[in-house]
């Protein structure tokens, strides 16, 4: 075969390469909707598949007149670090590629080890860079045999239908990135990596070699080089059965989501649940709801051996029992026949006093408590009370807990009623009190959260000011 017939078949493969890339690309921004996106981001760390994916985005952007952002991470654990992000920068200046990098500092590593302490920091600087660029989808390099490997690892470590549906197509991961508005989009989940190996071979593109991946001391690397080739000879294409059950999986998480959002609308009352309801639903469904609800509040999911004792407390504690569960991520608490919640948190120093000047403000944060109060403005004609707001911005002011011996009066023809006596009466649980704050001018009490406002010194005109108490 001659020189100009090889070189011709090298330029037909790669052609063809390209265009199963590019329509893999467009195709995942029609499905997730995002097809019309005037800026789209792409996670490029230097390594072959971000590569690929980087030059076959740069293309389509190129096409379709689309603004396409380059972001890199520098985690600087390894001393190739600094050159890594120098060879990022330069490939992205060759394509005309808007280049953006940030250097993230790990932490955490003791309790979560150094991969995962990776991944969260890389997630969180993406979605920092997406927010400050204004970018709303980021594409990532995942490939095919990268969700047989998630797969596998989940299976292994004994996950449930959500683990074994490993990553979808695109989706959005508020606990990652940030917030609610970035969407991760996964364009190569059905490109293997001998495809994109066959690409980058084909166009003569440099990418660099992340030593720790040969690091076998990871389990997904030790997946990677030492059972994914024995499962390669043994069970060719191995990779696309596994993904094609974690599409089953994620048939089945679905079916399991919408009978949990049932489950929660029946049992659910205001911010808590309600155990006549939980004690009608079998084992399984119980906690199915309770993963939901966890999940709802951004909270991990427990293990198989927490969910059983937590259930078996709850069924079983006297109906008068205040039971409280501890969560890695907050309580579960049970208190007359309903179910809490609550995030981990840290009751305010007994005594302390945090001394506060209104200005006008809308919102006082008050950290210690966990929450702030509301203070809105009430117009002369509004009939609802409140105080003088000249008088109010005078007032030495003054935020503490309970020491005992307070009363509020909230109406004119109410009586003056002990906190204790105001907190039965509204159903406030007994754990929620002490993060209740007290609100005072001098020493008169103004505000008792959870209870309300005393009508000691409501102005009887003018302009005035309400104030509320709201929980993070």
């Amino acid at each position: 075969m001659s020189d100009h017939s090889s070189h011709s078949d090298r330029s037909a493969g790669s052609a063809k390469a390209s265009q199963a890339l590019q329509h893999a690309l467009s195709g995942a921004l029609q499905a997730a909707g995002r097809d019309r996106a005037h800026t789209i981001a792409l996670a490029y760390s230097g390594g072959l598949d971000s590569s690929v994916l980087l030059d076959v985005a740069a293309a389509d952007a190129a096409r379709r007149g689309v603004r396409l952002l380059a972001l890199h991470v520098h985690h600087g654990l390894s001393s190739h670090a600094d050159g890594w992000l120098a060879h990022c920068e330069e490939r992205c200046r060759a394509l005309g590629v808007a280049f953006h990098a940030e250097r993230v500092v790990l932490e955490g590593v003791a309790d979560s080890g150094v991969e995962e302490a990776a991944r969260v920091a890389r997630y969180a600087a993406l979605g920092r860079m997406c927010r400050a660029h204004g970018a709303d989808v980021l594409l990532t390099a995942h490939h095919l045999d990268d969700q047989a490997e998630t797969v596998l690892l989940q299976l292994l470590r004994g996950s449930g239908l959500a683990g074994m549906s490993g990553m979808e197509a695109f989706n959005n991961a508020p606990g990652l990135l940030g917030d609610g508005n970035t969407l991760v989009l996964r364009p190569l989940l059905a490109i293997t990596r001998a495809q994109l190996e066959a690409y980058a071979a084909q166009c003569g593109l440099a990418s660099i070699e992340d030593e720790s991946n040969a690091d076998t001391r990871y389990a997904r690397n030790a997946l990677r080089h030492l059972v994914m080739p024995a499962l390669g000879q043994s069970f060719p294409g191995y990779q696309q059965r596994l993904a094609r059950a974690a599409g089953h999986a994620q048939g089945a998480q679905e079916l399991l989501l919408e009978v949990a959002q049932q489950d929660l609308q029946r049992c659910r009352r205001d911010d808590h649940l309600l155990m006549p309801a939980l004690r009608e639903l079998s084992e399984q469904r119980f906690f199915n709801l309770m993963r939901y609800w966890f999940a709802a509040r951004g909270m991990r999911m427990p293990s198989s051996a927490w969910m059983h004792e937590m259930r078996a407390q709850l069924m079983q504690a006297d109906v008068e029992a205040q039971l409280c569960v501890s969560h890695p991520d907050g309580e579960v608490h049970r208190y007359r026949e309903r179910v809490f919640l609550a995030p981990r948190r840290t009751p305010p120093e007994e005594g302390e006093v945090i001394r506060l000047k209104w200005n006008g403000e809308a919102r006082l944060r008050i950290d210690a408590y966990y929450g702030a109060l509301h203070l809105e403005r009430i117009a002369a004609a509004d009939p609802r009370p409140g105080f003088d707001a000249a008088w109010l911005a005078a007032q030495p002011l003054a935020v503490q807990g309970r020491s005992g011996g307070e009363r509020v009066k909230l109406a004119a023809n109410r009586p003056a009623r002990s906190l204790k006596q105001h907190f039965q009466s509204a159903d406030v649980p007994a754990w929620e009190r002490p993060y209740l704050p007290l609100l005072f001018a001098g020493d008169d009490l103004l505000f008792a959260a959870g209870i309300g406002m005393d009508c000691v010194h409501f102005a009887a005109g003018g302009e005035r000011v309400a104030i509320r108490w709201l929980a993070d």
